[in-house]
């Protein structure tokens, strides 16, 4: 190791180096969506949630700022992928459910970024990216403990 980054800052930098990657990586299909890369992103949140969430909920969960978010959510309702309902639990915060024409497209794109997908998986081992995520997995859930602990 350098002695010009610790193992947190070279960690930090390839992260950062990857997010770039991936984000190039599948540029052309989240282009063909037609959406703005928040946009899809809020959509996905939405799609992939087992129950609808709040703007909220995504943004804590993306670690975006909920003002972001809630900018990317108005979008897509606008656009008709999306649909707020009232949530019985807050009076304030609107669940977020995809409609139809919501789940086409996410769908649409989905099936885009299977391609780009496939060609990835024929040059890497699918091992090495489940051994990657686990490990990326246990990372996040340390620094989430600590940051609540120092927030306490």
């Amino acid at each position: 190791m350098s002695e010009r980054f610790t193992e947190i800052e070279r960690f930090a930098d390839e992260l950062a180096r990857l997010r770039g990657r991936i984000r190039a990586l599948y540029a052309d299909t989240r282009r063909a969506s037609g959406l703005a890369e928040m946009e899809l992103t809020v959509l996905t949140a939405v799609v992939n949630a087992a129950v609808p969430p709040t703007v909220a909920q995504i943004g804590r969960s993306l670690g975006h700022p909920r003002q972001v978010v809630q900018r990317a959510a108005n979008r897509l309702a606008e656009l008709g992928l999306v649909a707020f309902a009232d949530n019985p639990d807050h009076k304030r915060a609107s669940l977020i459910a995809a409609t139809a024409a919501g789940r086409a497209l996410k769908a649409a794109d989905h099936a885009r970024a299977q391609a780009v997908t496939k060609a990835v998986l024929a040059r890497i081992d699918r091992a090495a990216f489940a051994d990657a995520a686990d490990r990326l997995h246990m990372i996040r859930g340390a620094i989430e403990t600590y940051l609540k602990e120092r927030g306490a």
